[in-house]
């Protein structure tokens, strides 16, 4: 049997400078992001296993939130989940692939959901 094994932070709402319009460049626009990051997992988790056998959830999110450099405008929110992408890759070897979803909050009409999905695998 081979597992694998995916952590997930689903639905942070976070605001960040990005946009390409005039109306957008120079206020933070609310995000809402969801980071999967594929891991190789252990053959077995014991109910006493450490939590350094595996990642701890809030460097998803602090890679979406602290980790992003204050005052740095993201024009595309493509280049957003590549910055979240490069931080997690760097701390963490043990993550074989990320996936950032990111919708723009301020932009969808009703329910709508506008944005990306950036799939990312380490070389």
């Amino acid at each position: 049997m081979k597992d694998t094994l995916t952590l997930r932070v689903a639905d942070l709402e976070t605001d960040v400078l990005t946009g390409i319009y005039s109306e957008e460049t120079g206020k933070p626009q609310p995000l809402r992001i969801t980071i999967e990051a594929r891991m190789k997992p252990l053959d077995r988790y014991d109910p006493d296993t450490p939590l350094a056998e595996s990642k701890n959830y809030m460097d998803l999110r602090h890679a979406a939130t602290e980790a992003v450099p204050e005052g740095v405008h993201f024009k595309l929110i493509e280049s957003f989940a590549d910055h979240i992408c490069e931080t997690l890759f760097l701390q963490d070897e043990r993550i074989e692939a990320l996936t950032v979803h990111i919708i723009k909050l301020a932009i969808g009409i009703g329910s709508e959901k506008i944005g990306i999905t950036l799939h990312r695998e380490r070389p």
